[in-house]
């Protein structure tokens, strides 16, 4: 790591018997460069130890919203900037959002069963790209969406919400990022708000940072 600036991604998905392993690469080589197992502060904490000084030169990491990393990387790495990866934002958005409201809409239908019952299964369908859709599953999700507001409203804030990582330039990704904050808070429902504000980050940097398929943690609207 000498010289290094950027800390590459940090992941957390490599299968173990007793568990899962946090993995740390170079976003530039990329290389592997520590594995541990386990997910929590005390579990990653060495390879912070282990980087020892050079932690004051890492201008940036990338990783997923785990807050055990996001505070140790605060607590080693006094100028580095979270930066959140895009695959794990888009599936926490699917699971603390869509999913949310898909359940919420299906409680408020008990009156209409055939609807609760389309609602119900229609998990896949919301989660999945677009481009991915057969066409009778893509006429399906129409339907469903042209029926019920909510899921209109989310299933839109989640294509619009991938389109900050694609921004060409700061200026747009910030502009980008205060419209989609400011809709989600006026959608008046309570799953995107709260989503919302746990995107809305801490004060630790005031710019992207140029990482592959990551967003910055640290803009606020």
């Amino acid at each position: 790591m000498s010289g290094a600036k950027r800390c590459p991604g940090w992941r957390a998905g490599l299968a173990l018997p007793s568990g899962c392993a946090s993995v740390v690469i170079d976003a530039e080589t990329p290389q592997v460069l520590w594995v541990g197992e386990g997910r929590s502060r005390e579990a990653i904490r060495p390879c912070f130890q282990w980087l020892g000084p050079h932690c004051e030169h890492i201008e940036a990491v990338a990783m997923d919203m785990n807050t055990a990393m996001d505070l140790e990387v605060q607590a080693w790495c006094p100028k580095a900037r979270v930066v959140y990866d895009l695959f794990h934002v888009i599936a926490k958005f699917g699971r603390e959002v869509i999913d949310r409201v898909r359940v919420d809409q299906a409680n408020q239908l008990r009156h209409d069963k055939p609807a609760r019952r389309a609602v119900k299964r229609s998990r896949w369908l919301l989660l999945r790209n677009p481009e991915n859709l057969k066409e009778e599953q893509a006429g399906e999700l129409k339907a469903l969406l042209d029926l019920n507001q909510p899921l209109m409203t989310v299933y839109l804030m989640k294509a619009q919400l991938k389109e900050l990582w694609y921004a060409r330039t700061e200026r747009a990704a910030r502009w980008r990022w205060t419209r989609w904050f400011k809709m989600a808070q006026a959608s008046g429902l309570a799953p995107l708000i709260r989503f919302a504000r746990l995107l809305s980050p801490t004060p630790r940097a005031s710019s992207p940072v140029p990482l592959t398929a990551s967003i910055p943690a640290s803009w606020r609207a």
